[in-house]
């Protein structure tokens, strides 16, 4: 309750300097002092029909391990990454659009029983990364801004839900830097309590002229800043666009997937998967182009920084995006620790890859190695059935997966 009340006067200070300067929307100064915006209603979501039907359909080409079954869960338009409540209460689901949606089971038979979109009164601009702290506040990171919900697994149900600025709005990236691409934010609070979020940057290899820019605010990289946005440094380098990071649980170190460089043809780069030791490091972007494959645009060039090459090289362009260490019992114990994590599978490529999930091991010497855990979303004439996007565990140690293309999350569970 101590920390609530402190997180409640930190709303309550942010929401006076919001009013003081006017510098933010009226809805969310409104919001932040504990005034009624005025909105009232919900979008709720179909969770029955044809539509569902033809998901579940869809579902049953889905090959996995033995044991290990998948269910639709929820109908979620344009489903991206997700965040499940502290409490088992409600998940948060972001998308690349406007939206944010509340995904209840109420009565816990491991079907979502409603959908419905979360603080509808607050407008969002690719609202694509939700996280949780440890004492159960929300952060969802967006296009340019990151706003904490202080109560947001208790409150989702009203239209107006108490929301708090910690980084305002343009201050994420530089105004002049906002693109439509590569602008799907990923959060995650690490071990030593601070927040982590990911900046794509928005080129397919980034220019020369942009490279200090980037170095200095974080574009193409990972940031990490204290939960009241204070202290912000960069923690990672020479990233290309990064859609998923997780620590893990036993070593507190920083994993994460970058996508990589598009145009060099179907079979390179690789996509990667990486493994961040200390703070500052560099992953190779622009000089390297995925794995250790130069870029065309900076092949000739000497490479002036000391380069951390990926953990894992995933096949090319299969986009590997959200990931999740599992920390659950539901599964055999070889997957303790394991990573899941969703590919999305190939935009440009001749033959399309990837929309599966994998699993990767890790050893205790930190080597990793991945297979295909989940596929079958790409069906006998080479189209999308789904597009997996995020993976993260319920507190009964199952799965949630969501799939942007069919909008929906799935439930994997294990019953061998």
């Amino acid at each position: 309750m101590k920390t609530f009340l402190m997180r409640v006067a930190f709303s309550a200070f942010f929401a006076g300097q919001a009013l003081a300067q006017g510098a933010l929307p009226d809805n969310l100064a409104k919001l932040g002092a504990f005034k009624t915006t005025g909105v009232t209603d919900f979008t709720i979501v179909d969770q029955g029909g044809d539509f569902a039907d033809g998901i579940r359909a869809n579902l049953e080409r889905i090959t996995m391990p033995e044991g290990f079954k998948i269910e639709l869960y929820a109908v979620v338009p344009d489903a991206r990454h997700m965040a499940v409540g502290p409490q088992g209460i409600v998940t948060f689901v972001g998308t690349r659009k406007t939206e944010v949606w509340a995904v209840t089971d109420r009565n816990k038979d491991r079907v979502a029983d409603e959908v419905k979109n979360f603080a509808p009164s607050l407008t969002k601009a690719i609202p694509n990364g939700p996280c949780f702290t440890d004492d159960g506040f929300l952060i969802i990171a967006e296009q340019n801004r990151v706003l904490l919900y202080p109560a947001a697994e208790f409150f989702y149900e009203s239209p107006d839900v108490v929301a708090v600025p910690i980084v305002p709005g343009g201050e994420l990236i530089p105004a002049d830097e906002e693109s439509y691409n590569h602008t799907a934010r990923v959060c995650d609070i690490g071990p030593d309590g601070k927040l982590y979020i990911s900046l794509g940057q928005p080129f397919n290899v980034a220019p020369a002229d942009k490279l200090d820019l980037y170095n200095q605010v974080g574009i193409g990289g990972i940031i990490r800043m204290n939960i009241d946005g204070t202290e912000r440094e960069v923690y990672t380098y020479g990233v290309r666009n990064s859609v998923g990071h997780d620590h893990h649980p036993v070593t507190g170190e920083l994993w994460f997937t970058d996508n990589q460089v598009d145009g060099m043809g179907d079979d390179i780069p690789p996509g990667e998967l990486n493994r961040q030791t200390e703070a500052g490091q560099h992953f190779g972007h622009p000089w390297f182009g995925g794995g250790t494959v130069r870029t065309n645009e900076y092949k000739g060039e000497e490479v002036p920084v000391e380069v951390v090459h990926p953990a894992v090289e995933m096949v090319a362009h299969a986009a590997d995006l959200g990931m999740h260490f599992y920390e659950g019992n539901m599964f055999p114990a070889r997957y303790k620790n394991a990573i899941f994590s969703a590919q999305h599978g190939s935009w440009n490529r001749t033959t399309p890859v990837g929309a599966r999930v994998m699993v990767t091991f890790i050893d205790a010497e930190g080597n990793a190695t991945s297979e295909p855990f989940a596929e079958g979303w790409i069906d006998e004439n080479g189209e999308y059935l789904g597009r997996p996007v995020d993976v993260v565990e319920l507190r009964d140690g199952s799965l949630l997966v969501s799939d942007d293309l069919a909008g929906a999350i799935y439930r994997i569970s294990y019953d061998g």
